[in-house]
Formats: C-alpha cells, structure tokens, sequence
C-alpha cells in the first residue's frame, strides 16, 4: 500500500475547515480536485473516511482516528515550510569553497571576514588546494578559478571580474642587469615564469597597440604560485609577469619596478563556478551575490 503524504495533510485541512468548499478557499484549490483527492486515498485505505451530506460533513470512526496522523504531516509540512522561510531570511549551514591560495590571501581575507559578520548562522569551509576539485563528486558549492574552464554541462560559470597582467622587476636587479626597452631585450633577462596546470612555462605574449611579441626570457624560477613569484622578483631574481593587483602595493613602496610598462599581457578570468542546478541553496546565493558587489571593480 502506497500514501501520498499529501493526501493525508489534504484530510486533515478538509476536517479542519469543516468542507471541501472552505477548505478549497483556505488552499487555493478546487472543491473537484479535493474530492477526488479523498475518493483516491479512501480507496487507497479500503475504508471511508467522511461521511458526505448536502448539510455537512462527518468523520467515521476510522477519520477520527486517522485524523492524527493526517495533522501530524500537516504539522511537519508546515515546519518544513517555516524551516525554508528562515533560511531564506537567514542563511545557514556549512558552504564548501574551493579558491587560490594567493587569490584568497591577497584579497579575499578582508571581504571572508565581513561575509562571516554579515552572515553568522553560514560556516565557511575553505580549501586552497592547487587541485581543480570535483565540485559535485566532493560536494562543493562553489569554486573560484583562473583563466580558461573546460565545457562542462554539470557546472554554471559567472565571471567575476577580469586581471590585467604587466612584467614587474626590482630596482636591485634593473640596476644591476640593464632595464629593457624593447621586448626583445627581455631574452638577455631572467624570468620568473608562472607554471600552468601540465608544468609547463607558456611564453609570454606581449601587446602594445597593434603590436604583438611572443617568446620567453631563460627561466631561473618556475613556480605555480603568483604570490611568491612576485616575492622572489622583490628579492632580485628576475623579472616576473603577475597580476598587476597582486604587484600594486610593492610597486606603490616601490619594492618593485613596472617594466616595459607600454607593453601588456593577455588579461585573466576570475570565475564563479557551481553546481548547474535549479534551486541553488541561499547561503550559496547569498554569497555569490557578496563577491560579485565587492569584487565588480577589482582588477
């Protein structure tokens, strides 16, 4: 024997209201639909449950006794509903996040303090991994990723913001190895290269106008980490291309040089990527609605 649920919180509503005509207005439903809904589950149960008249309505014995259980569900549907209220009105629960090390360090620990403030009943728990992580196999609700994404039909992607990239040295290391004027210069230079995801170096591509360079200074220091990149050029390793927010504040106390500072790299992509689902949870939303307001404007 198979219930619906629902049919049990319906008689419980009919009982209550005292009519199918009442309680089609208290539900939004029609009084056909609410009848039939009855009729299915009597049959369903094998026993009348109401005793119809053209007057009023009556319980049999085995209504009365079904009449509990049928508030009961009414009861948990309700809770169910108030739950779902609250938490649209305040969001809670754990959101699992996957970003950057150096993206979540460099710039997101102010704005992860003031999303926790705003939001005390959400628990964030945050993994820098390198990794790409499997957002639906591992359960994340959200991640934030750099540069080009794969097609992939389970995920969404919402661009955050952009990156502009510039070449940046010590003023140690310029002094002691010539400043280029020309990118070809730069081959006489030691680069600090920034690996990609198969370890490999890619060339750095160059623009200034309608004028492109392609190629790649020997490597002294190859790393996956824009931040220590920029760390080593400050120690006078070489010359690194980086994010120009991640060097603003070093060249701001001037620890470091911009170089060629006509010439520009390809920009990058900050993505939001989450699961592709319809009914995407509150604390989910709420947060990616946070970092698309403070982030918009920050490249």
């Amino acid at each position: 024997m198979q219930i619906e649920p629902n049919d049990l919180w319906l008689f419980a509503k009919i009982a209550d209201a005292g009519s199918f005509s009442k309680a089609g207005e208290l539900l939004g439903l029609p009084k056909s639909t609410l009848s039939r809904r009855i009729s299915n589950l009597e049959k369903q149960l094998g026993e009348r449950l109401l005793q119809r008249t053209t007057r009023q309505l009556n319980l049999t014995e085995f209504g009365l006794r079904l009449l509990q259980h049928g508030r009961q569900v009414s009861e948990e549907i309700e809770a169910a509903m108030a739950l779902a209220q609250h938490r649209q009105i305040q969001p809670s629960g754990v959101l699992r996040i996957s970003m950057p090390n150096d993206f979540a360090n460099l710039f997101l620990a102010p704005l992860l303090a003031q999303f926790s403030d705003s939001y005390p009943a959400i628990v964030l728990e945050i993994d820098l991994s390198a990794r790409r992580v499997d957002l639906v196999g591992e359960s994340f609700d959200l991640a934030i990723r750099m540069g080009d994404l794969p097609d992939d039909a389970t995920l969404t992607a919402k661009r955050l913001n952009l990156q502009t990239w510039g070449l940046y040295a010590s003023e140690a290391y310029l002094h002691k190895r010539g400043t280029p004027a020309h990118p070809e210069e730069l081959l006489e230079h030691d680069a600090l290269s920034l690996l990609a995801g198969n370890r490999e170096a890619p060339a750095w591509r160059l623009t200034r106008g309608e004028q492109q360079w392609l190629g790649m200074p020997p490597i002294r220091i190859k790393a996956n980490s824009p931040e220590l990149l920029v760390k080593l050029a400050m120690q006078d390793q070489g010359i690194v291309a980086a994010p120009d927010s991640y060097a603003s504040t070093y060249l701001h106390n001037q620890e470091l040089v911009r170089v060629l500072p006509e010439w520009c790299l390809p920009q990058t992509t900050a993505w939001l990527v989450f699961p592709g689902r319809r009914l995407m949870p509150t604390k989910t939303r709420v947060f990616i609605d946070f970092l698309e307001t403070h982030l918009k404007d920050f490249t």
